[in-house]
């Protein structure tokens, strides 16, 4: 029984961070692509960032330079640091997983955690 089970959401004024954790149950983590999606209300799911099981990372161009993914293999947890917040980052965020490598669609994930919500006040 897969589980991704989310926590870190919280509500903080632009130029803040948070960090956003992801834990998963069920699967030989190792072996699993992590990534987060976000989704704001009327908005469609979009990528924020992935990593592999291999290490290697992706992010959607908005983030790049403020939001870092990393993983920790021994507690099966993936990790995203969001620094320099902005307004616009507000969403609910879900993180997902598939094996191996890093998909930038939505689709591609069958196993996703509960949505952590996110919002940045101006």
């Amino acid at each position: 029984q897969v589980q991704l089970v989310e926590s870190g959401g919280g509500l903080v004024q632009a130029g803040g961070s948070l960090r956003l954790s992801c834990t998963a149950s069920g699967v030989t983590f190792s072996n699993y692509a992590m990534v987060w999606f976000r989704q704001a209300p009327g908005k469609e799911r979009e990528f924020v960032a992935g990593i592999s099981g291999r290490g290697s990372t992706d992010y959607t161009d908005s983030v790049k330079g403020r939001f870092t993914i990393f993983r920790d293999n021994e507690k099966n947890t993936a990790y995203l640091r969001m620094n320099s917040l902005k307004p616009e980052d507000t969403a609910v965020y879900y993180c997902a997983a598939k094996y191996f490598v890093v998909e930038l669609t939505a689709t591609s994930y069958s196993y996703w955690g509960q949505g952590t919500q996110v919002t940045v006040s101006s």
